[in-house]
């Protein structure tokens, strides 16, 4: 057998036993789809517009509101969040926007929310 046919030899053999290895198993069965989740209660609830310290902790508080009665959030986490919302607002209220605002991102923050 010369050098040649040998090396071909080797390379059908060895193609051939990379090709036993693949699996030709059929790929697994789609899980049927979950039921759909009904949107957040935010999502579909109108918040306060506005620009400004108010407007910006009334919406954050609507949507707490909205997720402690869905059941998204935990009334004790919810009640806590509120008061550093109603913190917020007091300092918002004073005239003091900067800290009102400073409170809100620290609260949003604390919680997880964005």
């Amino acid at each position: 057998m010369s050098t040649q046919a040998f090396r071909l030899t080797l390379v059908l053999l060895a193609a051939a036993s990379l090709a036993a290895c693949q699996s030709k198993a059929s790929p697994p069965p789609v899980a049927a789809a979950a039921a759909p989740r009904a949107a957040p209660m935010a999502a579909t609830m109108a918040l306060p517009g506005g620009s400004g310290c108010g407007p910006a902790i009334a919406r954050t508080q609507a949507v707490v509101g909205a997720d402690v009665a869905s059941g998204d959030l935990n009334k004790p986490v919810g009640e806590r969040f509120s008061a550093d919302l109603d913190r917020a607002a007091a300092a918002c209220a004073a005239g003091r926007e900067g800290e009102a605002l400073h409170l809100l991102a620290a609260a949003k923050s604390r919680y997880g929310y964005p």
